[in-house]
């Protein structure tokens, strides 16, 4: 009985020294936890690619819009009222300079003409006759007291009236000879006849029947006009003589060249444009007056400009900015877009070179907030 309790207390002892040694190990386990909970890692900030700002050359080109028109176009209207005698030109005649494209009857002309005639060789002998009488009368006054001075003054008086109707018939006459030359519808200089609006035997005049459409339209096509108007964000960098390159829809495989060589030097107020007008060299004539050109313009490029890729470059609906990060902040300047091309644009604003700008920008990168940085490798 002794042996038992003795095995009974060596047995209570074992059992209370495991229990005692697993509450001392579950209060240090405790303990640990609790360390490690209050040693939670702090959140990192996110990191963002940055790219030093630095000015950079960018060349790039524009395509506008642009018609070709002939050089030189003017509508022929007969100046006297006439009847079409007889054409000698029709659409598509290629004339020269002076060439005779029409002729037109007048007869009350020709009367008029005749009559003008007449009246001048009256006058002339009026003239004639006023001038000898004053001439006689002026030398006999040299006698003192044959001739008293008011006839001397008479004779003058009436000498300078002969004298004053003869210019006046002379005008009258040369202004019916230049209706007469009217008459006749010439060239003004080589080109094509477009468009005939009469035919023979037309009553034609400023105010007669036919009057409202011209007699010829003739254009000048060996030469033409490309015009264009170039928006104003572009117009710093047009050059004058600067070449260029156009296509036309009816053409579309070949490739055209002209030179810029008229500036108007003032925006369209209505398109806020500036028009450019280039000479195209036409000897074949393929080219038509009329047609609709796509102008290939390039805008050269100069070295005082930033240059940012794409990516950096943020157009919200409130404003358009780029993402500066400065002492791990970052900061949304407000900048102004320039040209562009595929993968980069042109910015100004109030930048500085040097700057680190955030290489792929959106609205999700708040003003002000932690930003870690990483350099971006440069493409």
């Amino acid at each position: 009985m002794n042996r038992i309790s003795k095995h009974i207390a060596i047995s209570s002892i074992i059992v209370a020294g495991v229990c005692t040694g697993a509450l001392f190990l579950g209060g240090c386990g405790s303990s640990e936890m609790k360390t490690a909970d209050e040693q939670v890692p702090k959140e990192m900030a996110p990191s963002v690619q940055v790219f030093p700002l630095k000015k950079a050359r960018m060349a790039s080109s524009i395509q506008v819009p642009g018609e070709l028109i002939a050089y030189q176009q003017v509508d022929l209207y007969a100046k006297v009222s006439s009847f079409v005698k007889k054409l000698y030109a029709d659409v598509g005649s290629e004339v020269r300079a002076g060439q005779l494209l029409a002729s037109m009857d007048a007869p009350e002309i020709s009367s008029q003409l005749a009559a003008a005639g007449s009246k001048l060789k009256s006058l002339e002998a009026v003239n004639l006759a006023s001038k000898a009488n004053y001439d006689r009368l002026y030398e006999t006054s040299q006698t003192p007291g044959t001739v008293s001075q008011n006839d001397i003054d008479q004779a003058l008086a009436k000498k300078n009236a002969a004298q004053a109707d003869l210019e006046a018939a002379q005008s009258a006459l040369r202004e019916i000879a230049d209706n007469k030359n009217y008459l006749e519808i010439r060239a003004p200089f080589a080109g094509v006849i477009t468009a005939r609006n009469v035919h023979t035997g037309a009553y034609v005049g400023p105010s007669g029947k036919g009057s409202e459409l011209p007699l010829f339209t003739l254009q000048e096509q060996k030469r033409l006009r490309l015009v264009i108007s170039v928006p104003e964000a572009f117009t710093g960098y047009i050059k004058n003589k600067e070449k260029t390159g156009f296509s036309v829809k009816a053409m579309p495989e070949k490739k055209f060249t002209a030179s810029i060589n008229r500036m108007a030097g003032a925006l369209d107020t209505r398109l806020r444009s500036e028009r450019i007008e280039m000479d195209v060299s036409n000897n074949d004539k393929k080219l038509l007056p009329g047609m609709i050109a796509e102008v290939n313009i390039s805008l050269p490029g100069t070295d005082s400009s930033f240059v940012v890729p794409r990516t950096a470059f943020v157009n919200s609906t409130e404003k358009q900015f780029v993402i500066r990060i400065r002492n791990h902040k970052a900061e949304w300047v407000e900048v102004k877009k320039g040209r562009e091309e595929a993968s980069r644009v042109e910015i100004y604003g109030n930048l500085a070179a040097g700057d680190q700008l955030v290489r792929m920008a959106s609205e999700e990168i708040r003003n002000g907030s932690t930003q870690e940085t990483v350099t971006a490798v440069e493409e």
